[in-house]
């Protein structure tokens, strides 16, 4: 969904609208699955990074200007436990219990025009 709103900064607002939202990569370099005897499944990510690119557009009294961005975000490090009880039926099921995750560098590039 498009990302819109508004920010007050020193003499007036901001106002912004982020579109278009696209991933356009997603790496996963280390992922590993444990198994935790009696409870469920722990997920750890290592190192994933992430790359969105989008169209952008801000708006004051005094100017306005729009255009392209893309935002890489790296080094992001995720731990996710899941339980997987059984239901009435004898099926397993899978709920998300906890998940922790760290976010490491982010790279936004703005391109536009005045």
């Amino acid at each position: 969904p498009d990302l819109t709103g508004h920010e007050k900064f020193g003499l007036g607002n901001v106002k912004y609208n982020i579109s278009r939202i696209h991933v356009t990569a997603v790496e996963l370099p280390s992922a590993s699955i444990f198994l935790l005897p009696g409870s469920g499944i722990k997920l750890v990510i290592g190192n994933a990074s992430l790359t969105i690119d989008m169209n952008w557009n801000i708006r004051t009294w005094m100017f306005k200007d729009s255009g392209r961005g893309t935002v890489h975000i790296s080094k992001v490090f995720v731990t996710a436990i899941f339980s997987t009880p059984l239901d009435n039926s004898g099926l397993t099921s899978i709920a998300l219990t906890s998940c922790r995750t760290t976010p490491g560098d982010v790279d936004i590039k703005l391109n536009g025009k005045t």
